[in-house]
């Protein structure tokens, strides 16, 4: 399929790098895989699956390598980033699981021996996967929310496994920066990633818990990209939004608050229009110069 705008029209030119990408073979880390080779960058692959090469035809390309690791090691980790120039990471148990200690406890130690190893290492430039889950989204009891729309600010009260693993995560980097001052580390707190919005469009009903958001997974690989691909910006250690600005249903937002949330206020000084979504990424755009898009291709 395609489309009249690709990825390539929305990035700036960059110096190409030498790019670890962990969780290479998942729904996103996949379409991170892709973009990076086609953005002229060397990428080395990592993950506990295997690939499967004919769903992914650029995975022929001879700046990629693969390799299957255990990321709970730490000396593994070491050996494999080694020499790099910049590393995405998208290694994680993707949800809760039995609600029990393997997501938490094989997050944890993944996120921190990769962040722990860059350091050592002097590799400046990290993107770590979090999610909208570090605040009482799909996986929870209830909600517990205190505004809308929600930007980076909102507290992070997860009852749960994955999203307490997001957040620790995301606390292991505000350490990391404060003794290592040279690191940049981007925090992604992406929504649900699909590759169409017709499948978030299924079921609304249902959908009130992730607040009926999503972010496509071409708009998604493209903030991992920006987010090591310096623009003098930022620095640190900064956690941002990544969604769709719409919601992925047709009803208008705040009929949407008036009968799932009636108790929480919109802010002071913002107003949802039409089915504006319920996450403020305008950090996103404004530091990374991310925008989402609904019309990359998919190839």
């Amino acid at each position: 399929m395609g489309y009249l705008c690709s990825r390539q029209d929305l990035l700036p030119r960059i110096l190409p790098m030498k790019v670890v990408i962990t969780g290479c073979n998942g729904r996103v880390g996949r379409r991170v895989v892709k973009l990076a080779l086609e953005r002229g960058h060397t990428v080395l692959g990592v993950d506990v699956a295997q690939p499967l090469p004919s769903q992914d035809p650029w995975l022929s390309n001879p700046e990629y390598n693969f390799k299957h690791a255990d990321l709970t090691n730490f000396d593994v980790v070491l050996d494999l980033l080694a020499g790099s120039d910049a590393v995405i990471t998208l290694a994680a148990c993707p949800n809760p699981g039995d609600f029990k200690v393997n997501t938490h406890n094989g997050n944890v130690i993944i996120s921190w021996n990769i962040l722990r190893a860059c350091a050592e290492l002097g590799i400046d430039r990290v993107a770590q996967a979090s999610s909208v889950n570090v605040m009482t989204m799909c996986f929870s009891q209830r909600p517990r929310l205190y505004y809308f729309p929600i930007d980076e600010l909102h507290p992070c009260e997860p009852d749960e496994p994955y999203g307490l693993s997001k957040v620790i995560s995301e606390m292991q980097a505000d350490t990391i920066v404060r003794r290592y001052e040279s690191m940049k580390i981007a925090s992604l707190r992406l929504s649900w990633s699909i590759p169409d919005k017709l499948i978030a469009k299924k079921h609304p009903e249902s959908r009130a818990k992730d607040l009926w958001a999503y972010v496509q997974e071409d708009s998604a690989a493209q903030a991992f990209i920006l987010a090591i691909e310096d623009n003098g910006k930022w620095s640190g250690h900064e956690r941002f939004l990544i969604a769709a600005p719409h919601t992925a249903v047709d009803e208008d937002t705040m009929s949407l608050i008036a009968e799932h949330f009636p108790d929480v206020p919109v802010k002071e000084g913002k107003e949802l229009v039409g089915t504006q979504g319920l996450f403020d990424c305008s950090k996103a755009e404004r530091l990374l110069g991310w925008y989402h898009s609904d019309e990359l291709a998919q190839r």
